[in-house]
């Protein structure tokens, strides 16, 4: 799962798709801050919430922002105090804590700091991830368990529902033993820093290690913090030969080895997307 540069084809192969308007809201919700559980209005004044819920699938910079509102401290706060966390991470980690900030609600109290919430989520994901069902399911597919956090983060971020995660799984693996790129948008996203369903050709040749069209493996990091449904696909892919997939609409993910078949379930994509534009 080395990280290198191949020779590129002109064909963008892997693609996931979904209808415009439906996802309008849930990119939105993506790129929002999570308000804080339980804030408390007291004598017409806010108090310090008591809880803040993480989302599945958010990335590093979104939990900074996050943790910075829950606990009214100016912008970029969090992500300063990095430093001084004290942060468990293993040591492929790099010291990065991206997919180490794991989803899920946590309490707050007069004495919470960035520091200590960080610690939490950190403390959380080693707890999920050390454990033998984890451990075993990576070594079961020759990797370790940073790699498999990494692909839980695409299958995080790729796969259109539940249902469709240990397919996403199945075609990144398919590619990784292929020697094919993983032509993953999600990746791209990651590295611009932004949500969108639309990669443009010119920034599949952005010169980036988290672009997945140019470099071969697996990106050098998660691109966010995967759930336990994301974990467990990434560990235990669904069998099949897929190569490919696309939503071509709402409900409907389609999966093949076929690069023909996939060119026409893209076309009905783009058919579609191009109907429910028309009916904004």
């Amino acid at each position: 799962m080395q990280i290198n540069t191949p020779s590129r084809s002109k064909v963008r192969l892997t693609r996931r798709g979904r209808i415009a308007l439906i996802v309008t809201g849930a990119v939105a919700a993506a790129t929002a801050v999570v308000v804080p559980l339980l804030s408390i209005d007291i004598g017409g004044e806010q108090q310090r919430p008591t809880s803040l819920v993480i989302p599945e699938g958010w990335r590093a910079t979104q939990v900074y922002a996050a943790v910075d509102k829950a606990l009214a401290l100016p912008t970029g706060t969090t992500k300063k105090s990095l430093g001084k966390a004290g942060l468990k991470l293993p040591a492929d980690a790099g010291g990065n804590p991206e997919g180490y900030l794991y989803p899920a609600a946590y309490s707050l109290d007069k004495k919470t700091t960035p520091e200590s919430l960080l610690s939490s989520m950190v403390d959380a994901a080693n707890q999920r991830l050390n454990g033998g069902q984890v451990t075993a399911g990576a070594q079961r597919n020759a990797m370790n368990v940073y790699q498999a956090l990494t692909i839980a983060s695409i299958v995080q971020a790729e796969a259109a529902s539940k249902a469709d995660m240990g397919k996403v799984a199945r075609v990144i693996f398919n590619r990784l033993e292929r020697g094919i790129p993983l032509q993953m948008d999600s990746t791209i996203n990651y590295a611009l820093n932004r949500f969108t369903l639309d990669t443009t050709e010119e920034e599949t040749r952005l010169n980036s290690p988290y672009n997945s069209y140019q470099r071969m493996g697996l990106p050098p990091t998660p691109i966010g913090s995967p759930g336990e449904g994301a974990m467990r696909a990434a560990i235990n892919p669904a069998p099949g030969d897929w190569l490919y997939f696309v939503t071509v609409k709402p409900g409907d993910t389609r999966f093949t080895a076929s690069f023909a078949e996939h060119q026409r379930n893209v076309a009905e994509f783009n058919r579609n997307r191009k109907s429910a534009e028309a009916t904004k």
